[in-house]
């Protein structure tokens, strides 16, 4: 309500607010010069502890604190402002600030220009108004005080007797500023009417203090829990400066009228949240009727979604209960349903029913998951990306003096001259297994393993040990190299299933056997020259065998030509049987006839490409030419006298 002072001073005086405003200013001056000077010390001890000990608990338990007590401070002086007001409007009614400018004589031009700047910057500093500048000031620095010491990633350590004096005094100054916030809250809303939102400010720096001696109390080395909620209690003072930075910030557009009751700024609906029993929706109804005159209660939507909030809650919390019950197994995993804490069945993949959380719950087990396990394991060195056209980095490097994080230390026998000795050789053995595929394995390895990588490597060890104390540095690095990863896997194996582990070794691999420090260099002659002989061996092998090939070849060709010879030799000789077989045949049938044909046949042959002249010699001198025509007569009887035609 605000009170126009032109009205008649004894309506002014006779309001209750008015009359205690003198009162109410000193007392909220007094408590907000006292809690200022908690915040800042408290702000000034955080710092000064962030320098020697930034990950404890202390710097974001002092700030969060100090920041609760400046928000708390920020609505002291808001609400000192109005009161400061109600005063000095009792003893002195306020007149209008509009006042004519006293011109200046023989003032240079400097000196009227910083005139001007000064009028400009006071009429600003007027229209905005000092209260909301100190509202937005105390809020800004409480809330970059909280983000500077945000910090979720805090270590658990332990704080000493230090953290039980530090819990004393914080649950001190609360139960002080309880009593504060009792006082407020038991004031009249006629006499003070700023009384509630402070009492709810109040709660907020309460709250703060109450969990930050907590934390404090129960901070250990294994405590986590503290240090993540020590953090988290910023929130709340946090959420609240938020607040009065919008307001601060919107009370920029409502006009400073002096002659007009002011308002208090710092009024907060987060902490208007803080109460018991809680009623969120109460308080955004009496926030809508007295803004905006909005009346929730006269909906008939909202009183039945009140009414039925109740029972539908309760009906989807048993629902979401019951459905508990349900269990997805994924493909490649399997599922063991306890019923009461007792193994029943192990489920495959798929949708599965059975009895609802705690009732009844499905422990997940692999299913065919292939793992490789290494003897030892060191810490995985942190790598840097190098470029793709620089040199190869150092990790790149596979030297024997290189570091090798997986490999392992053992003991082997050995002899230097007359005398047994022992040494010491490095390698990298590693085991590929999964949890076997029955059902009975899966029990097994829930219930009789707790880690099932530590169980194989420490049987693996043993084994390791077991198996080089008979054997020497040779037999590693020779022969018996391919043998041991097959002894070293059936052993494990053994192992394992007498634990009933229900874990099944796929294979054993040995990646790398590097001797002792002494044997590498000669190691590494012998190595060279088994290679060059190995080189040299296979050279001779590939001379001799191209001298083979050729030989083989050049007898092949030989062999070719010779059955090819005689295959022609041959076919001649039966096609010239054949001939005569036939010419005899032909003679036999034909006679003389056949002779004659073929005399003919020859000499056609023989004479084709001649100019011949054919002379019969039984002509006479006195007879005519005669020309042989039998070779133009076809087909002719041989056996038949031919005559001649003239």
């Amino acid at each position: 309500m605000r009170v126009d002072l032109d009205a008649e001073s004894a309506a002014i005086e006779g309001l209750p607010r008015f009359q205690q405003g003198l009162f109410h200013a000193r007392r909220l001056r007094q408590a907000g010069i006292s809690l200022t000077v908690l915040a800042i010390s408290g702000w000034v001890l955080a710092l000064f502890v962030a320098l020697f000990a930034p990950l404890s608990i202390w710097p974001v338990m002092l700030i969060n604190c100090a920041s609760a007590l400046l928000v708390l401070v920020a609505g002291l002086q808001s609400a000192w402002w109005v009161a400061d007001w109600r005063a000095q409007a009792l003893e002195q009614p306020a007149v209008s600030p509009t006042a004519l400018p006293v011109p200046a004589v023989d003032a240079s031009l400097l000196d009227r220009l910083l005139q001007r700047l000064g009028s400009r910057s006071a009429g600003l500093l007027a229209h905005i108004g000092a209260p909301a500048l100190w509202l937005a000031g105390w809020s800004l620095l409480a809330l970059v005080s909280i983000g500077q010491f945000w910090n979720l990633a805090l270590p658990a350590a332990a704080i000493g007797q230090a953290g039980s004096v530090g819990a004393a005094l914080a649950l001190i100054l609360a139960f002080g500023l309880l009593v504060m916030e009792r006082r407020l809250a038991q004031a009249s809303t006629a006499q003070w009417p700023e009384a509630e939102p402070l009492a709810q400010l109040s709660r907020v720096a309460i709250i703060c203090l109450v969990v930050s001696g907590i934390c404090l109390l129960f901070a250990g080395e294994t405590s986590v829990w503290p240090l993540r909620l020590a953090v988290l209690i910023g929130l709340l003072p946090a959420l609240v400066a938020v607040e009065f930075l919008l307001r601060a910030v919107l009370s920029l557009f409502s006009p400073d009228q002096p002659r007009l009751e002011p308002r208090l700024v710092a009024h907060s609906f987060i902490a208007g949240l803080l109460r018991w029993p809680p009623q969120p929706l109460l308080a955004l109804q009496h926030e809508l009727h007295n803004r905006f005159g909005i009346d929730l209660r006269q909906i008939w939507a909202f009183t039945y979604m009140r009414r039925a909030f109740l029972p539908v809650l309760v009906t989807v919390l048993a629902l979401g209960w019951l459905l508990t019950g349900v269990h997805e197994v994924a493909l490649q995993g399997r599922g063991i349903y306890e019923r009461f804490g007792k193994p029943v069945e192990v489920f495959g993949p798929g949708l599965h029913v059975g009895l609802p959380w705690p009732l009844g719950r499905v422990l997940s087990v692999e299913n065919g998951v292939v793992h490789e396990l290494a003897t030892s394991v060191g810490e995985n060195p942190v790598i840097d990306l190098a470029p793709a056209e620089g040199p190869a980095p150092l990790i790149a490097n596979r030297l024997w003096d290189a570091s090798h994080v997986n490999d392992k230390s053992q003991v082997i026998a050995s002899s230097s001259g007359d005398k047994q000795s022992l040494q010491i050789v490095n390698m990298d053995v590693r085991f590929v297994y999964r949890i076997g595929l029955t059902d009975q394995a899966a029990l097994a390895a829930t219930y009789n393993s707790a880690d099932i990588p530590t169980l194989i490597r420490s049987t693996a060890s043993r084994i390791l040990v077991h198996e080089f104390a008979s054997r020497t540095l040779d037999e590693l690095l020779g022969e018996q190299r391919t043998g041991l990863a097959d002894e070293v896997g059936r052993a494990v194996q053994a192992d394992l299933r007498k634990l009933d582990s229900g874990v099944e070794i796929l294979a054993t691999v040995v990646e790398a056997i590097h001797p002792p420090a002494g044997a590498a260099n000669a190691y590494h002659g012998v190595q060279a020259a088994q290679i060059g002989a190995q080189a040299l061996i296979s050279r001779e092998r590939g001379a001799a065998s191209e001298q083979s090939n050729l030989a083989q070849l050049n007898a092949s060709v030989a062999g070719d030509q010779a059955r090819a010879t005689a295959y022609e030799v041959k076919a001649g000789a039966q096609a010239a049987d054949l001939r005569f077989t036939a010419e005899q045949k032909a003679y036999g049938i034909a006679g003389q006839a056949f002779v004659l044909e073929q005399y003919l046949s020859q000499l056609s042959q023989g004479l084709s490409q001649a100019k011949l002249l054919i002379l019969d010699h039984r002509l006479g001198a006195n007879s005519a030419p005669t020309i042989d025509l039998r070779s133009f007569t076809l087909p002719a009887d041989p056996s038949l006298p031919r005559k001649a035609v003239q």
